[in-house]
């Protein structure tokens, strides 16, 4: 059996004649005893610490700026421009507080504010209806090309933003075994590149899809499977990069989460 210790508490070891290590942490509210041959302290963070360190950036940088859009577009009867421009606003703040703050972009919040900037770019394009169609794809484009660089040349993928949370299930362990693979464990990273790399080349491929068709089908069917393309690569992203990244990565972290206990 293994010793507890609780947050990091100290410690104190006493063996006796036989060789038994008698392991008692204890805390400012109460006392834990256990048995065994060794002791493993893990300073551990707060589940709610950990839940937040995990989905608020997702909420913040990327959720919140399409909630915002979609708000004032539809609930308030904004116009597209401006929509656009309000709802860049707060992925704008972040990404300048990185900047400033820590030295680097904060690439989520960095994405968004692009997309928008490309909305409204093409808000002003006008023309036939094949141009009118070809042009949707122009998000799914720029954030393909902006998550396959992240993930070739990045330091953190993109993805990972989204991916993270759903692994580490905001368990404090389990992040902290996310941060102990991702800092020596060249197979969990290779992972996590590949998730991005599937992401990234099922938007571009959707993009190109779109093009091809808005200028080789009629335009009837285009409006109507314009979003079954979209549809179809994510939810090929999804069984793709789960297959090939996401779960072995959850195994890996589930792995790695026991393997304090077991020893």
């Amino acid at each position: 059996m293994s010793d507890t210790a609780i947050a990091a508490q100290p410690a104190t070891d006493a063996t006796d004649a036989s060789g038994t290590t008698d392991s008692t942490g204890t805390t400012g509210t109460g006392t834990g005893t256990g048995t065994g041959t060794g002791t493993t302290v893990t300073a551990a963070v707060p589940r709610k610490q950990a839940i937040r360190d995990s989905f608020v950036p997702l909420l913040v940088d990327a959720v919140l700026p399409m909630a915002a859009y979609y708000a004032l577009s539809k609930g308030f009867g904004m116009g597209t421009v401006a929509a656009l421009g309000w709802s860049s606003a707060l992925p704008a703040a972040r990404t300048v507080w990185g900047l400033v703050k820590h030295r680097r972009v904060n690439g989520l919040a960095a994405l968004i504010l692009a997309v928008n900037l490309v909305g409204l770019v093409l808000s002003g394009v006008s023309g036939d209806a094949r141009l009118m169609l070809a042009k949707d794809s122009a998000v799914s484009s720029v954030v393909g090309l902006v998550v396959l660089v992240s993930a070739v040349a990045g330091r953190r993928p993109m993805m990972t933003n989204g991916l993270k949370p759903w692994v580490v299930k905001g368990n404090p362990a389990r992040l902290a075994a996310w941060d102990r693979l991702a800092a020596r464990d060249a197979r969990f990273r290779r992972a996590e590149r590949t998730f991005s790399l599937v992401w990234g080349s099922a938007l571009l491929a959707e993009c190109v899809a779109r093009v091809v068709g808005a200028y080789t089908l009629p335009v009837d069917t285009m409006v109507w499977l314009g979003n079954v393309i979209l549809g179809v690569a994510i939810v090929a992203a999804m069984v793709i990069g789960g297959g090939l990244a996401a779960d072995p990565m959850e195994k890996m972290v589930d792995a790695e989460t026991a393997a304090p206990a077991a020893g």
